[in-house]
């Protein structure tokens, strides 16, 4: 009997492998962080070389602390960051790794938002172009990195690329696919006129064949099972965004359930029936063939928090307490006031503005680091409310939410999102829910589960439960008012302080 399933994870810093029982216990895990490289200002890369040796070290040592036999694992998922752009050459050799953190191609975006591309691509993949999506990164290389773009073989994601490592096929899915605005939305296929009105009509090869999440990409091979300790032959399915692969590791899979991950990015989303909106809210596909992911992401959340531990706590004496533990509970012990500070969390741009940076306003000399945390925590949950707004504007309905990421680890940040959404929140009791959401999908392709939702009756628990203070209701709806009207006074400031000439010694070069 092949009891267990294994979950891979390959986000925008850390890679990781899970293997979980069928009942979704967590047998072993193993996690190496990446490197990430900002060659120039706005460009954020990885290497792919290394992606893959960490992903061959992370499998190997998951199998090793679980004491199993390689064989008694039934399939592998892969969950995995969307948008960035991971290339092959047209050898299949590892090309090009851009992160979906980098905002080179914002001035790309200005320039299409002043020509209407956005109005010819929302009608057919439910997207408008953003700096970080896959084809405005793959139009952008086209025009300013034109040898680099010659060699191009094949365009596909994080996820993509360790299963092409895994088996040898060049593969991608659908929600992957449907997250970056590749796609026809209500077809689920790849369309011309969508990638013409990109700008990419003539790269319609670079594009793989497209399966489903729970179809077989391949098996592994031969090499693969000695470098990494797996099974020769072992099924890998075709894999999710990472984003849909959270909220079927935390449990949504019913129509009308919200998801919201507080990891690196802002993801806020639920699932609707049919692919129209009245709004123009970001689209993707779900994890089954059938419903639709109403979504408003940006990078906005927990690396918010990553940064100021990071910057301000490590090396810091903690008597056994973690960085983000001692930080969070600085912010805990603050009792909410009105002048209290106020943060916007957009280390890496806002969704609309690639512009926007990072700041704290309205700090008096009596505030203290646990104000700045609180403000931090604040402020990220704003900018969830923010999206979460715009998907009910546009007619989605949700009145609760499940909270997964790394956000969802604090005792104290899911009561401050509970109180600014005004919903209650849940914690799932995995904490690898992208990874459990990605074994899901592949018990569900070996015919372990019947679907998926039966995959997530299964293996998903949960853990903690919050609700929202009433008594802070006015309290809150008063500083978001004052984080957007800062937020938008702030804008033509953004633009003027990015569009500063580099110094060198000293010098305006």
């Amino acid at each position: 009997m092949k009891d267990y399933l294994l979950g891979l994870d390959a986000g925008n810093t850390v890679i990781k492998a899970v293997i979980f029982d069928r009942a979704g216990n967590e047998i072993a895990a193993a996690a190496e962080e990446g490197h990430s490289r900002m060659p120039h200002p706005g460009h954020v890369e990885r290497g792919l070389d290394e992606l893959w040796t960490n992903a061959r070290h992370v499998i190997r040592a998951c199998i090793e602390k679980a004491k199993i036999a390689p064989q008694e694992i039934a399939a592998i998922g892969c969950a995995g960051h969307g948008n960035g752009l991971y290339a092959l050459d047209r050898d299949g050799a590892p090309l090009l790794g851009i992160q979906s953190l980098d905002t080179r191609a914002s001035g790309l975006v200005d320039e299409w938002r002043g020509s209407g591309v956005g109005e010819r691509t929302y009608p057919i993949a439910r997207q408008r172009p953003w700096p970080s999506q896959t084809p405005t990164l793959l139009a952008w290389l086209k025009r300013h990195r034109p040898e680099q773009f010659s060699r191009i073989g094949t365009v596909f994601f994080s996820k993509d690329f360790i299963v092409n490592r895994l088996t040898g096929e060049r593969v991608s899915e659908v929600s992957d696919m449907s997250g970056a605005g590749l796609l026809d939305l209500a077809e689920r296929r790849y369309d011309k006129a969508l990638m013409e009105a990109y700008g990419l009509g003539d790269c319609m090869d670079l594009l793989p064949p497209l399966i489903e999440s729970a179809d077989i990409a391949g098996t592994v091979t031969e090499e693969v099972a000695s470098q990494t300790g797996l099974a020769a032959g072992t099924p890998v399915v075709g894999g999710l965004f990472d984003v849909v692969a959270s909220a079927l590791g935390s449990g949504v899979t019913r129509t009308g359930s919200a998801s919201i991950i507080a990891g690196t990015w802002s993801i806020n989303q639920v699932i609707i029936d049919g692919p129209d909106l009245d709004g123009p809210v970001f689209m993707s596909s779900t994890f089954d063939r059938s419903r639709y992911m109403a979504m408003e992401n940006s990078a906005t959340s927990a690396a918010n928090l990553e940064w100021l531990v990071r910057e301000f706590f490590e090396g810091e004496p903690a008597d056994g307490v973690s960085p983000f533990d001692a930080a969070c509970a600085l912010a805990g012990a603050i009792d909410p006031a009105a002048d209290d500070p106020l943060y916007h969390p957009y280390l890496y741009g806002a969704q609309q503005d690639g512009h926007a940076r990072a700041g704290f306003y309205g700090i008096a000399g009596w505030h203290t680091k646990g104000h700045l945390v609180r403000a931090l925590l604040e402020g990220v949950a704003f900018g969830h409310r923010q999206h979460i707004e715009t998907i009910r504007k546009a007619g989605a309905v949700f009145n609760e939410a499940v909270l997964s990421g790394g956000g969802s680890r604090s005792l104290i940040w899911p009561q401050i999102f509970a109180d600014v959404l005004g919903v209650p929140v849940t914690v799932a009791r995995s904490r690898e829910t992208g990874a459990l959401g990605a074994a899901i999908a592949a018990g569900t392709g070996v015919g372990i589960f019947e679907d998926f939702g039966a995959g997530a009756a299964a293996m998903v628990r949960t853990e903690r439960h919050y609700r929202p203070n009433v008594s802070l209701e006015a309290h809150y709806a008063r500083r978001y008012a004052l984080y957007t009207d800062i937020a938008e006074a702030m804008g033509p400031l953004w633009r003027r302080l990015t569009a500063v000439e580099p110094v060198v010694a000293g010098v305006a070069a």
